[in-house]
């Protein structure tokens, strides 16, 4: 009777141990691929605020399509080996037109020795998807109505050139206009002159598992 318990008990304990280890392997692919994606975010991101002015050269980074160099499977590793993983496989992938990762770890953690044949030592193998969601989309209907103003300014400034100032070029230097966003139906607006101080990658791009 007392021994029927025993093994009753430790066969639980193997099944829990089993479970722990499944979901420690999928918590390591989920940061894997989650790790991958948010490199990429952060090119992104990186490239908006370089390119910011740079008339319209930031919206390929905005839409998340300019080229990127970065190592989004070397992030992946070091996600996996910091969830004591390893990283089997690492693959670019497209879902519903999002770009992302797709991954595959195993643990180099295991079950450790158990009552149960054929459970000893069994690490987990699990697999995840990440993609990268861009959030915002330009407001160009500001734009048109910039141009008419600047449409009005333009008689001011014929009057400034009759009177011969030598000013006129530092009205000029506001070409950099402010950008307009929509973000998640709200709108944004990046002045170019601040540098996106203050703005977030998050604030711009969604990474998200998609798998």
């Amino acid at each position: 009777m007392i021994a029927g318990l025993l093994f009753l008990a430790f066969a639980f304990f193997a099944v829990a141990q089993a479970g722990t280890v499944r979901n420690g392997g999928q918590t390591a692919a989920d940061a894997a691929a989650l790790g991958a994606a948010e490199d990429d975010r952060q090119q992104f991101f990186d490239g908006f605020l370089d390119a910011l002015d740079d008339e319209d050269g930031w919206r390929d980074w905005l839409d998340a399509v300019a080229p990127l160099t970065g190592d989004g499977c070397g992030a992946a590793t070091r996600f996996a080996n910091r969830n004591r993983s390893d990283l089997r496989a690492c693959d670019l992938v497209t879902r519903d037109g999002d770009d992302g990762y797709s991954v595959s770890i195993e643990t180099r953690f295991d079950t450790g020795n158990t009552i149960i044949p054929g459970t000893d030592n069994k690490t987990a193998k699990a697999t995840a998807t990440a993609v990268l969601r861009p959030r915002c989309e330009a407001d160009d209907t500001g734009a048109g109505e910039d141009t008419g103003d600047s449409g009005d300014a333009g008689e001011s400034d014929d009057t400034g050139d009759t009177g011969g100032n030598g000013d006129d070029p530092d009205p000029g230097a506001e070409a950099a206009e402010e950008i307009q966003l929509i973000c998640d139906g709200e709108e944004l607006t990046i002045d170019p002159e601040d540098e996106g101080d203050g703005l977030k990658p998050s604030d711009l791009f969604s990474v998200v598992l998609v798998e």
